[in-house]
C-alpha cells in the first residue's frame, strides 16, 4: 500500500462517522464489492483479522490486486479524494 492509501487508511480509523459515511456511498459499496468477490469475504475477513493484530499484509495484497485494473484504481482514487475532503 502506497503512503496515500496508508493515510486514507489512518483518516478513517481516527474518524468512525468518515468510514460509516463512506462504505454506506456507491463507491464504498462498490469497493466491498470487489473485496469479497469470488469467496463471499472470506479472504477480507481473514485479512481483517490479521490487520487488527498489526500484519496488514493481506489487506495491501487485496488493495494492490484491485488496483491493478483502470476500473480499480480510478475507485480507489475516488475514495481517496472523498476521504481528504
Amino acid at each position: 500500500m502506497d503512503d496515500k492509501a496508508a493515510r486514507m487508511a489512518e483518516q478513517l480509523k481516527a474518524n468512525p462517522a468518515m468510514l460509516k459515511s463512506l462504505m454506506q456511498s456507491q463507491d464504498g459499496q462498490a469497493l466491498m464489492q470487489m473485496l469479497t468477490q469470488g469467496d463471499q469475504g472470506a479472504s477480507l475477513q481473514k485479512a481483517v483479522r490479521s490487520a487488527t493484530k498489526g500484519d496488514t499484509s493481506a489487506m495491501v495484497q487485496m488493495v494492490n490486486q484491485i488496483m491493478q485494473s483502470p476500473s480499480g484504481a480510478a475507485l480507489v482514487e475516488r475514495i481517496n479524494k472523498a476521504v481528504q475532503k
